[in-house]
C-alpha cells in the first residue's frame, strides 16, 4: 500500500465536467510500474483508493506529460471529504 500527499487538479480537457485528478509521486509511480501486471491498452492498472474516510476500487493511469500516474477521484468522495481542486490531500493506493 502506498501513502502520500497530492494536490488535487482539473482536467483541463473536460473542466466543464470537472473530471477531478491527483497525480501519483514518481518514486510510487516507479514501483506501481515496476511490479504491476498490464491493464487495460491505455496502462491502466486496478487499486484500492483511500481518502479521508472514502474508500473505493478505480485504476490508475499513465499521464503521459508527467510520466506519473494519475488518480480519478469522483465527486462524491471529494463531496464526502470536504475538498476541491487545488487542495492537498492525503491519499492511499493499493494495487488489487
Amino acid at each position: 500500500m502506498f501513502v502520500f500527499d497530492a494536490e488535487l487538479w482539473l482536467w483541463d480537457a473536460r473542466r466543464l465536467d470537472t473530471w477531478t485528478f491527483v497525480t501519483l509521486p514518481e518514486d510510487v509511480s516507479d514501483q506501481i510500474r515496476d511490479v504491476a501486471a498490464p491493464g487495460t491498452g491505455f496502462g491502466a492498472v486496478k487499486v484500492r483508493a483511500g481518502v479521508g474516510a472514502s474508500t473505493w476500487s478505480t485504476s490508475v493511469f499513465p499521464d503521459k506529460q508527467s510520466g506519473c500516474y494519475v488518480l480519478p477521484v469522483k465527486a462524491a468522495v471529494r463531496k464526502k471529504n470536504d475538498v476541491a481542486p487545488g487542495d492537498v490531500i492525503e491519499v492511499t493506493v493499493e494495487l488489487i
